[in-house]
């Protein structure tokens, strides 16, 4: 179940007040054994604090959540943000822009607004979560099974494809056709996922030559796609584009003067990057999981309860999104370099010594973990008294990165972003010789 900051609270039980008085831990955090071995002794690899962020560990085909990765050990969660709640807040946000722009969104006066989509990964649940979010907000999903596919349709001109429906907007009482007119994975030959040359490739080269004028929305799973796509072919040809994680680039291509780009979302990136490394201290220091996140610490810093919520079920903290669009983007011109307003303060090194991080990311060119999530690590870390060893991968195989995890021993935990969602054995496993 998901729970929000107040019943995320209720939950524990446990108050600063009491965690100070007793040591104890609750929530399911860190215990105190834990925290005075993490402080003085040796801890076994297997018993370290594990964060894995950005990509769920999770069965790749199905979504279903790998639950003996996530149950690792005591001090084991995941950091994202809510893929549904992000995914549907960016169809919404289409959904708004047709209905403001009913009088000129139809290029081609046909009476259906054909769009088409970028998908990142097809085994990735944020990507998932996206496609569907957005085919329910357009009218254009379908279910089976309980859940709507998200499946790519390859191309779908005639509105037949037993993978999206045509959905129907009215506005000012003239009624639109919604229609997915074609979608792929966004993927290399060499396997690599969420590229976004394949994707600028894909709209200028196949889709407008297919399509032309019959294209009037370009949706993406992310900005890096949704950027290559503006720049390669939208913005010339005046057809809005919509992203998902506000990368600076996009941000500022809402305030483009001759044709900006259409909205994106911001994933609270401040808010997941200080989870990320906020979980793995509280584990070290063997205090609850919820200070400084739910509760303030004694620094003062603390996240406000409408940007976060935790789930007990799937041992997860997700980071509420934020639509981002030319009415408000100046409120998110840096994100790389905004911290989160309450939660900048310096932990005293007494209470919090220094302690050593090995931190993954999955792709070393995956432009919004290196342009904004990378950089609000760095920031955070000296404040929460950490040492980060940041290690990149390929965006391609695993072994990109648990080949340079060769001595564990060396650090007193872990944040790990996977190439795929499949494989968090393959860091456990590591952790446990």
């Amino acid at each position: 179940m998901a729970l929000s900051r107040r019943e995320f609270l209720k939950y524990c039980g446990l108050g600063m007040a009491t965690v100070a008085a007793s040591g104890l831990v609750g929530c399911g955090g860190s215990g105190g054994d834990a925290g005075s071995a993490a402080a003085g002794g040796s801890v076994a690899n297997a018993d370290k604090p594990v964060v894995f962020y950005n990509r769920q560990p999770s069965n790749s085909s199905t979504g279903e959540l790998d639950m003996t990765t996530l149950n690792w050990n005591k001090d084991t969660y995941y950091v994202g943000f809510d893929a549904k709640q992000g995914g549907e807040l960016e169809g919404e946000m289409v959904v708004e822009y047709i209905k403001n722009h009913a009088a000129d969104i139809d290029r081609n006066g046909d009476g259906v607004i054909g769009y088409v989509l970028a998908i990142g990964d097809v085994g990735h649940n944020d990507s998932i979560a996206r496609t569907r979010g957005c085919r329910k907000a357009l009218g254009t999903a379908v279910e089976k099974d309980g859940q709507i596919v998200s499946d790519p349709v390859g191309t779908n001109t005639d509105g037949k494809s037993d993978k999206v429906k045509d959905g129907e907007i009215e506005v000012d009482g003239k009624k639109f056709i919604v229609r997915e007119l074609a979608s792929q994975e966004m993927k290399t030959s060499a396997g690599a996922t969420w590229d976004a040359a394949t994707a600028g490739n894909a709209l200028s080269g196949t889709w407008a030559s297919a399509f032309g004028d019959q294209i009037d929305i370009v949706v993406s799973n992310n900005d890096g796609m949704g950027m290559s796509m503006y720049s390669n072919w939208a913005k010339e040809n005046k057809v809005p584009v919509f992203g998902y994680d506000a990368n600076s680039d996009a941000v500022a291509a809402l305030g483009d003067s001759e044709f900006p780009y259409g909205g994106t979302i911001s994933q609270n990136p401040a808010v997941q990057a200080y989870l990320t490394l906020r979980l793995l201290r509280n584990a070290l220091d063997g205090v609850d999981v919820n200070t400084g996140v739910g509760e303030a610490d004694a620094a003062g810093n603390v996240i406000a309860e409408e940007d976060f919520k935790y789930s007990e079920d799937d041992r997860s903290f997700y980071a509420m999104n934020l639509e981002v669009t030319a009415e408000n983007y100046k409120d998110f011109t840096d994100p790389a370099n905004t911290l989160y307003e309450t939660a900048q303060a310096q932990l005293d090194e007494g209470d919090s010594p220094k302690k050593k991080v090995w931190l993954s990311i999955y792709n070393s060119a995956d432009n919004f973990l290196g342009s904004t999530y990378k950089p609000l690590l760095e920031k955070y870390a000296p404040l929460l008294n950490l040492d980060l060893e940041i290690v990149q991968g390929d965006g391609q195989n695993e072994s990109s990165i648990t080949n340079k995890l060769a001595n564990p021993a060396d650090f007193d935990a872990f944040a790990i972003n996977m190439v795929k969602t499949d494989n968090g054995a393959s860091y456990t496993s590591n952790l446990g010789q």
